[in-house]
């Protein structure tokens, strides 16, 4: 900054060192009687005071910290894993080891943050032929866990776990065998006898219609293969996928005791045979449902009638480019905070596809990412939107993408997290 009593480098005498004529004659008349009347004129005591006690830089505000869960399958994954979550950057560190009962790789948090709710996705617990579900308390002040009871999960190898929007009650999808339960949840976060619907009736058609050319996404319409559930906002009612059945159930929710009641239509057919529904989410209006079908590699949007609890078909639109051709199967689905732009895994094709809604349960294809990872399982937001993390089952990491505002984009976090075969993430305050 130039003195502004030396208005130019050019008015310094020759030399490097030189002084302005302003500084040489205070330096002269420091202890002169002018020099004294000069800084009492000059300066302001109160200020200096103040400039002199400010710190040089402002503290960096404190960046809000999360802990995110990682379930993961045996191997190569040990159980579950706690991270911490920096809230600007959206890094992960401090791995640590919570949990190590075999295949957690579902989870849920509850709705105070306190506990966590876990799925063994496996079909021998105690010996028989069921899976199990486990509740953890949180400890706020390293995120570690302890287990408060562990249940069966009223079905074989259990791969989806979800709350009613009051907390009160865990209600889980039973891939393996097809079945699906609520759990009552205690105050205390315990979770107590299930109630089970088994689903039935004939398998789906054998190779998805609507898939891209070329593909041999075949797999498991042998029977009946729950594989997701949840409410819909209001908490009246649920719906439930069945892979294997090409099904869309729809339940009515007892409140009190958390007993699923068959709705009038009990199910719909997926969008196309074979498509094999996988998971959905509500858009925030509540009026409209997205459901990516794995096999199909397609989107559906309903229209969610919030009076009967009933889904009726809107639209469908693939989650890979246009030009692919061959094999891939569609997994995790997540809608930006604003309910403008869903993001879909693609398993093989390994990419992350961002679609657009553009109406009422329209769509439009909007851009494509690669994962930098094999075989991403689920995706998973942050809390404030503005990252998504991508969970690579066979490459054993996890990658990290910036969500743009606005334009919803994508774009790579130079920064690969190792864990063996993780299969889904949960962040809580």
């Amino acid at each position: 900054m130039v003195n502004r009593r030396c208005k130019s480098f050019r008015a310094r005498p020759p030399g490097p060192f030189a002084e302005c004529p302003f500084i040489r004659y205070v330096r002269e008349k420091e202890n002169d009687e002018i020099n004294t009347r000069f800084f009492a004129e000059r300066i302001n005591p109160p200020l200096m005071l103040a400039a002199f006690a400010a710190p040089l830089y402002a503290a960096p505000a404190a960046q809000a910290v999360h802990y995110a869960y990682v379930g993961t399958y045996n191997p190569n994954g040990e159980g579950v894993y706690r991270f911490k979550l920096n809230g600007a950057s959206g890094a992960l560190t401090d791995r640590t080891l919570v949990s190590q009962l075999p295949n957690q790789s579902q989870m849920v948090a509850g709705r105070d943050g306190k506990t966590l709710f876990i799925g063994n996705e496996i079909d021998n617990y105690n010996g028989g032929k069921h899976g199990a579900v486990a509740a953890y308390r949180i400890n706020p002040q390293d995120g570690s866990l302890s287990l408060i009871n562990q249940v069966d999960s009223q079905g074989a190898g259990p791969v989806f776990l979800s709350l009613t929007p009051k907390g009160d009650h865990l209600l889980v999808a039973n891939y393996i065998s097809g079945a699906v339960a609520t759990f009552p949840i205690d105050a205390d976060g315990k979770l107590g006898e299930g109630a089970v619907q088994q689903d039935s009736g004939p398998a789906g058609a054998a190779k998805p219609a609507a898939a891209a050319e070329g593909s041999f996404a075949i797999s498991d319409h042998n029977g009946p293969h729950a594989h997701m559930i949840a409410t819909d906002p209001s908490g009246k009612f649920v719906f439930s996928t069945d892979l294997g059945l090409d099904r869309i159930y729809q339940w009515k929710l007892n409140d009190v005791t958390g007993a699923l009641e068959a709705n009038n239509p009990p199910f719909i057919d997926a969008s196309s045979p074979g498509a094999g529904p996988r998971h959905f989410v509500f858009h925030p209006n509540g009026k409209v449902v997205f459901l990516i079908n794995e096999e199909a590699s397609i989107l559906t949007s309903y229209r969610f009638d919030s009076v009967k609890g009933t889904l009726t078909q809107l639209h469908s639109l693939s989650s890979l480019p246009g030009n692919f051709k061959g094999t891939n199967f569609a997994a995790g689905i997540v809608l930006s905070k604003d309910g403008r732009h869903l993001y879909v895994a693609n398993r093989l094709h390994n990419s992350i596809a961002q679609i657009n809604v553009t109406g009422d349960g329209a769509m439009a294809w909007g851009d494509e990412i690669w994962t930098r990872g094999d075989y991403p399982r689920t995706l998973t937001l942050s809390p404030d939107g503005k990252y998504i993390f991508a969970m690579n089952q066979r490459s054993d990491n996890i990658t990290r993408f910036r969500v743009a505002g606005g334009s919803g984009k994508l774009s790579f976090v130079d920064d690969y997290v190792p864990v063996g075969s993780p299969s889904q993430m949960v962040i809580v305050p």
